[in-house]
């Protein structure tokens, strides 16, 4: 059976966050978290087989992102709050419990979530981004790391960033992905979508202020724990931001990992969504 995708916004944690949605209204919940400098539209082909395979499916575009709230300062865009955003999804379902599947700072989030909430998040998947704890470490001690993390620094000056995102209708935001991605990965209208996205008011400030948090509260970040729920570690790699081997070191601070490597770019599951799919499928089945 196919499954319309719905948009609603919800209210959550103080904010209105614009959702996707799709599937059976009683299906088990599981939360797609898009990273930078994406929104629900990442999910755009996991959502239906997800749907179909009987799960209620909720894709948020995360705050300050997209149609969703964007709060003026860099401190409301800490880990913490962005992870009681979704918890506070969760409750707005009425949901005691959730699988969790995260991208890039998506993934970042569902680490988080995974540590501290294991009564809430009973299993998560993170695609291409480590555990905060190997990610850190890699930063003070992996020179190739540090190399190809350069845009975080970036990110830390104020206004500069965004306003030379915005220069040429984009042209740096949509390079960057077309880049590192493998030839026509990223179409035209995906494209389009993005920088519908990126033209709301104030959004690409809100998207750069999760990079400011983390690096001004990087303490609340690198608390991020062991994770004790099953978790799975999806890989593309061939990562043109992250070094392969940050995923099994992310591994070893699970108790209940698996890990899959993809011959992917960053962005797997625009990449390779068959595959991706299938693992999902089998992991939160």
């Amino acid at each position: 059976m196919a499954y319309p995708v719905e948009h609603q916004q919800v209210p959550t944690n103080g904010l209105q966050l614009h959702v996707a949605q799709s599937g059976p209204a009683a299906g088990p919940l599981v939360l797609l978290l898009h990273g930078f400098p994406e929104g629900w539209h990442a999910w755009r082909y996991q959502m239906g087989p997800l749907a179909q395979a009987g799960f209620r499916v909720w894709a948020p575009d995360q705050r300050g992102y997209n149609l969703s709230d964007k709060p003026h300062h860099v401190q409301d865009y800490t880990i913490d709050k962005l992870a009681a955003d979704v918890l506070g999804l969760m409750d707005a379902t009425g949901a005691q419990t959730a699988a969790v599947v995260g991208h890039d700072w998506g993934a970042a989030v569902a680490w988080y979530l995974a540590a501290h909430y294991p009564a809430r998040i009973h299993r998560a998947a993170v695609l291409n981004v480590p555990h905060p704890q190997v990610l850190a470490q890699a930063l003070r001690n992996n020179p190739r790391q540090f190399a190809k993390s350069w845009y975080v620094f970036f990110f830390q000056l104020p206004w500069l960033p965004e306003g030379l995102a915005r220069l040429r209708n984009w042209w740096a935001a949509r390079q960057a992905m077309q880049r590192t991605s493998a030839d026509g990965v990223f179409s035209h209208q995906d494209l389009e979508a993005y920088r519908d996205a990126w033209n709301q008011p104030r959004a690409m400030r809100s998207m750069i202020n999760w990079y400011r948090a983390a690096g001004r509260f990087v303490g609340r970040l690198s608390k991020t724990g062991r994770v004790k729920v099953p978790m799975h570690i999806i890989w593309g790699e061939n990562d043109a931001f992250l070094e392969a081997d940050l995923a099994r070191q992310s591994l070893q601070l699970c108790d209940a990992g698996r890990l899959t490597y993809l011959p992917s770019s960053h962005w797997v599951q625009h990449e390779m969504p068959d595959e991706v799919n299938a693992l999902l499928l089998n992991f939160l089945k």
